[in-house]
């Protein structure tokens, strides 16, 4: 962020102070912020007020409001799709009586067109708040700050609002403990995503009559279709970018929404809502598609429509591949994302940034992996990039950038490629820390990333050994349920004839029955049994002798506490004629893709546990073969350097120099 940038952050953020003692830090930003953006507004529209206003006022009557409009957009002139018919300006306004200035503020606002007027009171509220700072006495102090501020495009870029707006919303959600992440990501990591993301399409982007659509189903404030616009112009300055988005926090929307009217383009394909639950450009697919959706956020109260379209339309709606667990809906965004890529020659390209969650979360037939096996074995993905620790405001963890086309160049088709570029040489520690953002990726990293995500690289070389590509059925793999036979022997003595007696459906029985079944048990004698054939014939036996008939219930409860697993004991056998699996000693193997899971048992398993066997009804749900299908990527797995620990002589060294200079701070802090 440019140094007048940040100064101009500092002198808005100043203005906060005035707030102090009439409202909570965590309503700062619902004045301020709405406050930017009509000066922002202000500015922009200063110089053809008088245009607009003589355009107004020859409007034929019974006019409509779509012509109105187009007119009066006409009078403001370039590219932008805001008016406003009020007489005020922010000049003018500071001109009039400090008494008026509630009344006059509302009468601006309200005199916006539609498309913003609807900004500022639906979703910022803005009136309310206006009316709070008049009651407290501190309104002209607060408009009277922002009238000193110059925010024409002249002299603040489109693109440096939008790093304006992003440090504001990080230091108001800092000082409120709300999540800055939740609203925008830094800028290097959008930066990064875009190269990423265009660094194939040379030739879909050279030449003239050349349109893309840009999609963020989380747009937050912007910033991500700000830059992919800035990229590809970069790249191609007759390209026609249209910008396309959803929000569903209402100020990050507002401040989205305007920097649509301001520079252009057309305000209504930022969508206000749950992309989720109410897609608001349902039919429309995207050339890129590009997002950083909430990591960790739960979807339970959206649950019900999600899960209704999963079972209702499956793959024909977008869910359809499964349901991550309640708590993350990360793979919800990511399967909504590749619902919007178009079937054309073209096709699409998708950007997202998650956590680590959608990488390995989820066993063999939970709805992670099923995601993760519909996106690679339909060869969707073709790339993930590990990012370095503390790149966020809100939070260090890693996260991951992961790339997605259904139009993979041939060399690529089949592979994906993972790019460990979380080491020290794609980041550098910041002077100062933001929150939780300690480091960047500064241009030459991302210049290198790009890089050897464009040359396809396998680890050629030592310089390039973050990069891996892998088959797609790599990831892939079938677990089998393995099973070992039961083995049990039994007596009768004092200690299970008491374990007998605390079972419950045992206990329920009348004391006389109970009495008379524990003397028929005791007339077997405390022989061991190794066979539960033998025993089973005894204990009839013995039942007979005493007259005594009961049910299969009791039996098995009987039978149950009687008994002890024993390795030496024989196998018990089901009425099947085949050995009865012991659950407590059940296993499950995991057997590459591709691999005979018999030719995996005679290898890994068998050697070491003859007896065991595989359960061939454990089946997978969709391809009906022996063992589930699931599918997990482990980036430690594949690019893991091992650390040998220190010498324990250093360790010990080091322990008794920290034990005397502990000695030492003792001595000084008793004498």
């Amino acid at each position: 962020m440019a140094a007048d940038i940040q100064n101009l952050s500092a002198f808005v953020w100043s203005i906060a102070e005035i707030l102090r003692g009439d409202f909570k830090q965590s309503e700062y930003g619902k004045v301020i912020l709405p406050f930017v953006v009509l000066r922002r507004l202000d500015c922009i529209l200063e110089g053809s007020k008088e245009g607009v206003l003589d355009a107004a006022a020859d409007l034929p009557d019974g006019v409509d409001d779509a012509t109105r409009d187009m007119i009066l957009f006409g009078a403001v002139g370039g590219n932008v799709k805001v008016y406003n018919l009020s007489r005020f300006t922010f000049d003018k306004l500071h001109g009039q009586d400090a008494r008026q200035l509630h009344e006059n503020l509302v009468d601006y606002i309200t005199k916006f067109s539609g498309n913003v007027r609807d900004i500022f009171v639906d979703k910022f509220l803005f009136t309310e708040q206006l009316k709070r700072l008049n009651e407290s006495g501190i309104l002209w102090n607060v408009f009277e700050r922002f009238a000193e501020i110059d925010l024409h495009p002249d002299s603040v870029s489109n693109i440096e609002m939008g790093y304006l707006f992003e440090e504001l919303i990080r230091r108001f959600s800092e000082i409120s403990n709300e999540t800055a992440g939740e609203h925008f990501t830094p800028r290097e990591v959008i930066r990064l995503i875009v190269d990423l993301l265009v660094a194939n399409d040379d030739e879909k982007l050279t030449g003239r009559g050349i349109i893309r659509q840009v999609y963020d189903p989380a747009c937050g404030t912007g910033g991500m279709l700000a830059l992919t616009e800035e990229a590809l112009k970069g790249f191609n300055d007759a390209i026609r970018v249209e910008l396309f988005g959803q929000e569903i926090n209402g100020e990050s929307f507002g401040i989205c929404k305007s920097d649509m009217l301001v520079t252009g383009h057309d305000p209504e394909q930022i969508a206000f809502g749950n992309t989720l639950t109410q897609d608001a450009h349902a039919d429309r697919k995207f050339h890129y598609i590009l997002s950083n959706p909430p990591y960790g956020v739960d979807w339970k109260k959206y649950r019900e429509p999600i899960q209704a379209e999963a079972e209702n339309l499956g793959m024909d709606g977008r869910f359809g591949a499964g349901t991550p667990r309640i708590s993350d809906g990360q793979l919800l965004f990511l399967q909504h994302m590749i619902s919007k890529m178009r079937d054309d020659e073209t096709g699409s390209r998708i950007g997202i940034v998650m956590n680590g969650s959608p990488l390995f979360t989820g066993g063999a037939g939970s709805g992670e992996s099923e995601i993760r096996r519909w996106m690679l074995e339909n060869d969707w993905v073709e790339a993930i990039v590990a990012l370095p620790t503390d790149l966020f405001y809100n939070t260090g963890i890693q996260t991951y950038v992961w790339l997605l086309t259904n139009r993979k160049p041939e060399r690529r088709r089949g592979k994906v490629q993972l790019i460990d570029a979380s080491g020290e040489r794609f980041w550098t520690s910041m002077r100062k820390s933001l929150g939780s953002k300690r480091r960047e990726i500064s241009e030459e990293a991302r210049a290198e990333i790009v890089r050897i995500y464009s040359r396809f690289l396998n680890g050629e070389s030592g310089e390039d050994d973050v990069s891996r590509v892998f088959c797609a059925t790599d990831f892939g793999y079938r677990e089998i349920r393995v099973e070992r036979p039961l083995r049990l022997n039994f007596r009768v003595d004092t200690e299970r004839l008491a374990r007998l007696a605390r079972q419950k459906l045992f206990a329920r029985q009348d004391e006389a029955d109970r009495v008379a079944i524990e003397a028929a048990l005791r007339s077997v004698g405390d022989d061991l049994f190794l066979n539960r054939d033998a025993f089973e014939k005894a204990l009839s036996g013995a039942l007979k002798s005493a007259g005594l008939k009961i049910g299969a219930s009791i039996k098995k409860a009987i039978l149950a506490a009687l008994s002890e697993r024993d390795d030496a004991a024989d196998i018990c056998i089901g009425k099947d004629g085949k050995p009865e699996p012991d659950t407590e000693l059940r296993d499950h193997e995991r057997v590459p893709m591709g691999e005979d899971w018999r030719e995996y048992m005679m290898r890994e398993v068998l050697p070491f546990v003859p007896d065991a066997w595989v359960d061939e009804r454990y089946v997978d749900v969709r391809d009906r073969e022996v063992g589930r299908v699931g599918y997990e990527i482990n980036f430690n797995r594949y690019f893991y350097e091992y650390i040998p620990p220190r010498p324990l002589e250093e360790i010990d060294a080091e322990m008794k120099a920290l034990e005397a200079e502990i000695v030492g701070l003792l001595k000084e802090v008793v004498a």
